[in-house]
């Protein structure tokens, strides 16, 4: 079979997403170069010819991975409907219960980022992003009238913080049921906007 030959900026992208895999199935102290140039059928070194070092493969894998959630959560917030409805759709997609994929990458990230500097910078700014964008939405709902938050960026802040840590119960430990997991958040995201539950339901 005759292999296409990709652009130098597709092989990145088909570096990028194979290193993503393999670090959900490995984890970061596991995978190895080899490990994504065996999945891609290429050698190690023109793995090693887009980037250095596996540190830098990594970092990269991460990015990548932060920059398509951001673009997901982008065309959710960016919908031509309600403050609300938008912004419930964008917690229940982050929730652990909804259909965003990666939360063992995540983890994963969370846990190298303590060592890897580079690392460190990709998920703080992932997390800041996110919780900005939340904070855009919330505030538009108050301007509108929609519900009441007198603080939307602590706002942001507590709901990530709770999805977070949602995820590290549900996908490390098995410690709470997804049913669980979706009734607290529905219920922290009400209490955040001075609603009721029954409100969040179409």
């Amino acid at each position: 079979m005759v292999r296409v030959r990709l652009s130098v900026a597709e092989r990145r992208v088909e570096l990028l997403a194979a290193t993503v895999e393999q670090i959900e199935a490995r984890g970061v102290a596991a995978v190895r170069i080899a490990d994504v140039a065996a999945a891609l059928g290429v050698s190690n070194a023109l793995v090693l010819y887009h980037f250095s070092t596996k540190d830098e493969l990594v970092a990269a894998a991460f990015a990548h991975a932060a920059e398509a959630d951001l673009a997901r959560l982008d065309k959710l917030l960016r919908r031509r409907t309600s403050a609300l409805r938008r912004l419930r759709a964008a917690v229940r997609w982050y929730a652990p219960t909804g259909q965003a994929k990666g939360w063992r990458l995540w983890i994963e990230g969370w846990t190298a980022a303590v060592r890897e500097p580079a690392l460190r910078e990709v998920t703080r700014d992932l997390d800041q992003r996110w919780k900005a964008a939340l904070a855009e939405v919330i505030a538009e709902g108050v301007a509108a009238g929609e519900f009441r938050c007198p603080d939307p960026m602590g706002a942001a802040l507590r709901l990530t913080a709770l999805l977070d840590g949602l995820a590290v119960q549900l996908t490390a430990y098995g410690a709470v049921s997804r049913a669980r997991a979706r009734a607290w958040t529905d219920e922290a995201l009400a209490r955040e906007l001075g609603l009721s539950v029954g409100d969040l339901r179409d």
